[in-house]
């Protein structure tokens, strides 16, 4: 056990957070998931902050911070950075609390959450888009603050905003009628796992808290192995609501001493779990809400029997990032695979190929090919579906004694990037 940081929430500021709340946020449900519950033996409760009126936990912090503005700071107006929740919660917080704002949002965010940004904020808000990464824009939002005395309402390394994100725990133990056993919660910059960890350190302290991050933004994870907070010099931004180079340093300092476990999830393994939410419950997820779902494969021998809840953190999905998530998913199943196919330069080479090479449900999903007239052979990079990832072994043998393979792309990401 690590040693009380110097900030910790109280659990008297956390419940005056949520009186502050009343009538802004709503209380979301928590309720059984039937299909992982019988797939897992275990009880598994859904904390549904994607059913927020933001969309997701993030108005919580936001609203609760800016209600504690003084009025000089209120007139001067606000400024905050995000990659599109937190900036929904400030926008909407702008409105209601007649606050001129402008938020920084990194050039990746999907154009489903910068409209409703301008949605949600209306005419009290201004929306300037800025670098690759969460961190670039705050980093830009942060020279807007110094040259124009304007607050910085902070995604995650705040009190307050800390307190207000705490909220989502007091209310999972207020409608849990069983003793909750695990709690599995997304972490981006930190502030929903270093508040919600601290309302059960309190109320529940023998539930154990597992964080949960994307695989390719492990920022929680690399700080907690290092023993001091860490920069990541690269992310995968994938998960656009979870990944930053660097937790806040207040969260770190109480996650390292509250939670049970953090570990890294597969964008892969995210992607099959937002279609799989889909397919089978209709619940529509963001990369970042399907996090603490996707984790509980790799715990399932612990939990099995046990009482779990996943908080689902958000919906703000983009419908055109949807080919993406079905490609990440079927690469993680093993069930998507790119080659470089060598055709000879004759006629029917092709039919051969499709008639004696494929498998009968193999299906082609990408062929990029011209042909060479001053050559034996003409290269193709094809993509393939399979239906199971045993296929795949007897498929690439075939290839090879007919002479048609070249190269396989997907053990081959530079090369794969290039050319698909």
């Amino acid at each position: 056990m690590q040693t009380k940081p110097m900030y910790y929430p109280s659990l008297e500021n956390i419940k005056a957070a949520a009186k502050n709340l009343k009538g802004v946020a709503v209380e979301t449900p928590l309720y059984k998931n039937l299909n992982l519950s019988k797939e897992l033996a275990a009880t598994i409760l859904f904390k549904r902050e994607d059913l927020q009126v933001v969309r997701s936990y993030k108005i919580r912090g936001a609203y609760n911070k800016m209600s504690f503005l003084t009025s000089d700071e209120k007139q001067r107006g606000i400024v905050c950075a995000s990659a599109g929740n937190h900036a929904q919660g400030v926008a909407l917080s702008c409105k209601l609390l007649k606050i001129k704002g402008t938020i920084f949002m990194p050039s990746p965010t999907p154009n489903q959450k910068i409209n409703q940004v301008k949605m949600f904020g209306e005419d009290f808000i201004k929306i300037v888009i800025e670098g690759d990464t969460f961190d670039d824009a705050s980093d830009a939002a942060k020279l807007e603050c110094d040259s124009k005395n304007k607050t910085f309402i902070h995604p995650f390394n705040d009190e307050k905003v800390i307190e207000g994100q705490a909220t989502v725990g007091l209310e999972i133990l207020h409608q849990a009628n069983i003793k909750i056993d695990y709690v599995f919660v997304p972490i981006g910059g930190g502030g929903l796992s270093a508040g919600l960890s601290s309302v059960f350190k309190y109320l529940s302290p023998e539930t154990k808290i597992i964080g949960v991050e994307p695989e390719g933004a492990p920022s929680m994870l690399t700080s907690l192995r290092n023993k001091e907070n860490t920069l990541l010099e690269t992310i995968d931004s994938f998960v656009d609501g979870a990944a930053v180079k660097k937790v806040g340093d207040l969260n770190f300092a109480i996650c390292q001493h509250n939670l049970a476990e953090v570990i890294t999830v597969p964008e892969g393994k995210i992607c099959q779990t937002i279609l799989d939410l889909y397919n089978k419950d209709a619940i529509v997820v963001e990369p970042a809400g399907a996090l603490s779902i996707a984790a509980l494969d790799f715990f399932a021998d612990k939990i099995k029997g046990k009482n779990v809840v996943c908080v689902v953190s958000g919906s703000n999905n983009d419908i055109t990032r949807t080919a993406e998530i079905k490609e990440r998913a079927l690469l993680y199943a093993n069930l998507k695979h790119y080659f470089i196919v060598k055709f000879p330069q004759r006629a029917g080479a092709l039919k051969e190929f499709v008639v004696e090479i494929l498998g009968p449900n193999d299906d082609i999903t990408h062929f990029e090919y011209t042909k060479k007239n001053n050559r034996a052979n003409g290269s193709a990079v094809v993509g393939l579906e399979l239906q199971s990832s045993k296929d795949l072994e007897p498929l690439i043998k075939r290839m090879k004694e007919n002479n048609f393979f070249g190269d396989y792309l997907n053990d081959k990401p530079d090369l794969f990037q290039f050319l698909v």
